[in-house]
């Protein structure tokens, strides 16, 4: 089944089964290796890409759910690194290992795209689920309050923060 939408600005049209999971065409068809499989089933946030403006878990949407839609990823932020996330997420070091960061950088993105000065509160709610094996949730926050413009204190920790974004804990 041909399944037409725009990515990162560019039209596309890709002829796949209308269940395949928007993220293996992102990466395995349109050979756009940014978006990240984590775990399956939207829990971790490494697949986030953004569908029609929203933060979106990638692995769980059927492509034919993005026929006619808006998609952008992690390239899609900017083709040469200069996104004010991308600068803060250099800037501050966020990424240890990285593997989550498409994920992350996007669900940020999102955030700042529809509140431009968010509070903490705000920033944790809008990354809880997003989850980071590195354990990086401070960096993340940091970063994110970086791109926004929103001061750090003296010590080098963001105002107003009490720690790491929310971040869930794995149930057994």
């Amino acid at each position: 089944m041909k399944v037409s939408f725009t990515v990162n600005g560019e039209p596309v049209s890709v002829d796949v089964p209308p269940e395949m999971p928007l993220l293996w065409v992102l990466r395995d068809v349109l050979e756009l290796k940014g978006t990240k499989f984590g775990c399956g089933i939207a829990q971790c946030g490494a697949c986030t890409v953004h569908l029609n403006g929203n933060a979106t878990r990638s692995c769980v949407l059927p492509v034919s759910q993005a026929e006619g839609a808006e998609v952008r990823t992690v390239e899609g932020l900017s083709p040469d690194g200069t996104h004010a996330l991308q600068q803060a997420w250099k800037e501050l070091d966020v990424p240890q290992c990285g593997y989550c960061q498409a994920g992350q950088l996007m669900s940020a993105a999102a955030l700042l795209e529809r509140n431009g000065s968010p509070t903490d509160q705000e920033i944790d709610a809008a990354m809880n689920g997003n989850i980071c094996r590195c354990a990086t949730y401070l960096r993340i926050k940091q970063g994110i309050r970086a791109a926004a413009g929103l001061p750090a204190t003296e010590d080098g920790s963001m105002e107003g923060s009490a720690g790491g974004a929310a971040h869930p804990t794995p149930s057994s």
